[in-house]
């Protein structure tokens, strides 16, 4: 304490103050820190206002979207002639399938197994109209196809970038399940790009625990923008609430080279691809922890041009991190022929950077559908008819002949059925049923065996 004192007594003859007053000023004390601010309070329940608000945001979407979505109906025969094939989907399929407007002058998006081994199409709007539908194209390799309708100034949905989507916003997805033409279901989307499901050439998922059932198919999946987000496409069985859609970037692009060329043209460089696993990553010295493995390079195509060799992990190509074989292929169908790519590679543990211009892969187009052939019998509706004796003395038409691929056979019709109905006049002779086929229409009411049923042939 001593020395202390005397510090401070020499401290004051000289003028400085008091020790206090220089022992502040020499050595600051610490200012004491700002107590922890308290807790905000729990929220409580979302009010009346708020759950209004969310549920006129999925009404708004439905409104602007719905005009867009139309049910799709397929006729494919199955070479099942018995009456109850008419109440069976396998046999002929009714309501089984959604698409979407995609230009005003009568183009559909859809999915390709929506229309596979269709004989006829038939699309029904909104506004209550139904349309024949044929096929503009469809690429089996994305599961994707576009119709034509004859409309126009037809209401056209609005594509939203499906890069820009974020894991955990609301969706909304709306379709004809089961033949319930615009059904409107909500849910999250759970992930992005999803592939290995084994289903198609090109995959590369949305997921969304949104309610799809069958005839959902080819049907949107949109953002709270009332834009869309994918195609829904399918769902996974073996579990709930997984359903998958191609992702808008996708199914806008085939759709615009469909309308354009007829068919989808693919970039290719050459290669042959496997995911880079942690088995084949360990036996790899210096191997990444991810990326494409090469495992084929064919001769003279664009990647052995770049120097590419069996063994280079590809890591990246462009702006895409690879992290698997599916990377390389979604990235290359977003690119044409003749551009050129940088790519990154990873050989015995070093990096390496090449450039690879894409070139045209040679692809078959795929085999025409029914609905697409040609009819067999060009004049007529492609039906043979005979006069048989009804019930209490009348006379009724007979099926006896049915052209192969005609608009007749598209339609369902079958050897031995009998037309209670052409064009609504009740019990027609044959002639009362080719009079009414004239203008090239006809709707009959037809018996076959136990069952009857409606059909339009055209």
């Amino acid at each position: 304490m001593r020395p202390r004192c005397m510090l401070a007594s020499m401290l004051v003859m000289a003028g400085l103050g008091s020790a206090s007053s220089v022992a502040s000023a020499q050595v600051p004390r610490p200012k004491a820190p700002p107590p922890p601010a308290l807790p905000a309070p729990a929220r409580g329940l979302p009010t009346a206002a708020e759950v209004r608000a969310l549920g006129d945001t999925f009404v708004a979407v439905a409104e602007k979207t719905s005009p867009a979505v139309v049910q799709i109906d397929v006729t494919v025969s199955s070479g099942d002639s018995s009456a109850g094939r008419w109440f069976r989907a396998d046999a002929t399929t009714r309501g089984m399938g959604s698409g979407v407007i995609f230009s005003a002058d009568g183009a559909i998006l859809t999915n390709n197994h929506v229309i596979e081994d269709a004989r006829a199409i038939n699309v029904r709007l909104k506004d209550g109209r139904t349309l024949s539908a044929r096929v503009a194209g469809r690429d089996p390799a994305t599961d994707l196809a576009v119709l034509r309708v004859d409309a126009t100034n037809l209401p056209v949905a609005t594509f939203a970038d499906s890069d820009a989507a974020r894991v955990g916003e609301w969706v909304v997805a709306i379709g004809s399940p089961f033949g319930l033409g615009h059904t409107v279901t909500t849910g999250v989307l759970s992930a992005k790009g999803r592939g290995g499901v084994g289903m198609n050439a090109i995959e590369d998922y949305l997921q969304t625990d949104a309610s799809i059932n069958p005839g959902n198919s080819g049907g949107p999946l949109v953002n709270l923008d009332g834009q869309v987000l994918g195609i829904n496409t399918m769902i996974v069985s073996k579990g709930q609430g997984i359903g998958l859609a191609v992702p808008s970037n996708i199914a806008r692009r085939v759709a615009t080279q469909i309308l354009k060329t007829g068919r989808v043209m693919r970039a290719w460089i050459g290669i042959g691809i496997q995911d880079l696993t942690p088995q084949l990553a360990a036996e790899i010295p210096s191997a990444p922890t991810a990326g494409a493995l090469v495992n084929t390079v064919v001769a003279g195509g664009p990647a052995q041009k770049a120097h590419l060799e069996p063994g280079d992990i590809v890591t990246k190509i462009g702006a895409r991190t690879i992290a698997d074989a599916q990377d390389v292929i979604r990235e290359l169908f977003l690119h044409d022929d003749g551009e050129v790519l940088a790519m990154e590679v990873i050989r015995s543990g070093k990096r390496y950077q090449t450039k690879v211009t894409l070139e045209a892969k040679s692809e078959t187009s795929p085999p025409a559908l029914p609905v697409e052939r040609k009819a067999s019998s060009p004049q007529g509706l492609g039906i043979t008819l005979r006069d048989v004796d009804g019930d209490g003395g009348s006379t009724l038409a007979q099926i006896v002949a049915v052209s192969p691929d005609s608009p007749a056979d598209r339609a369902g019709l079958k050897r031995g059925d009998v037309v209670l109905e052409a064009d609504f006049a009740r019990l027609p002779s044959s002639s009362d049923v080719q009079k009414a086929a004239q203008d090239g229409r006809l709707l009959l009411r037809v018996r076959r065996d136990k069952a009857t049923f409606y059909t339009a042939v055209r």
